[in-house]
C-alpha cells in the first residue's frame, strides 16, 4: 500500500512540474477594477508566472472549502461533545449505584450478583 502512495504521488508531481513548465509565462494580476482602483489612487497589479496563478487559486479553494466545512460541521461536532458528557455522566452514575446496591455485603456474593 505504500508504493501505491508513494507512486500517485510521484505522478502528482510530475503532472504538477509539467503543468508549470508549460505555463511559465508572466501575467499581469488585477485585484482590483480600474476605476476603483483609481479612486482610491492605488494600482493593485502584479506580474505573475501563470502556474502560481493556478496553485494559488487551486489551494485557495481548497483551504475555502475546509473553513466551510469545518464550520457546517460545527453543529454535529457539538452535539457528539454534549452526547459523550451525557454517556460520562451516566456512566458514573452506574459505578456509583452499582457500589450502594451490594454496600455492606460480602464482596464475593456481590461479585455473583452482576
Amino acid at each position: 500500500m505504500r508504493y501505491i502512495r508513494y507512486a500517485f504521488l510521484a505522478a502528482l508531481a510530475i503532472c504538477l512540474v509539467t503543468v508549470a513548465l508549460a505555463n511559465s509565462q508572466d501575467v499581469t494580476l488585477k485585484a482590483l477594477p480600474d476605476d476603483f482602483a483609481g479612486l482610491l489612487g492605488v494600482s493593485p497589479q502584479i506580474d505573475l508566472p501563470l502556474f502560481i496563478v493556478i496553485f494559488g487559486g487551486l489551494i485557495a479553494g481548497l483551504l475555502i472549502g475546509f473553513i466551510w466545512e469545518w464550520l457546517r460541521e460545527h453543529k454535529i461536532r457539538a452535539e457528539a461533545n454534549r452526547t459523550k458528557k451525557t454517556v460520562s455522566k451516566l456512566e458514573r452514575e452506574v459505578t456509583r449505584l452499582r457500589g450502594e446496591k451490594h454496600e455492606g455485603k460480602d464482596e464475593v456474593l456481590a461479585l455473583i450478583e452482576d
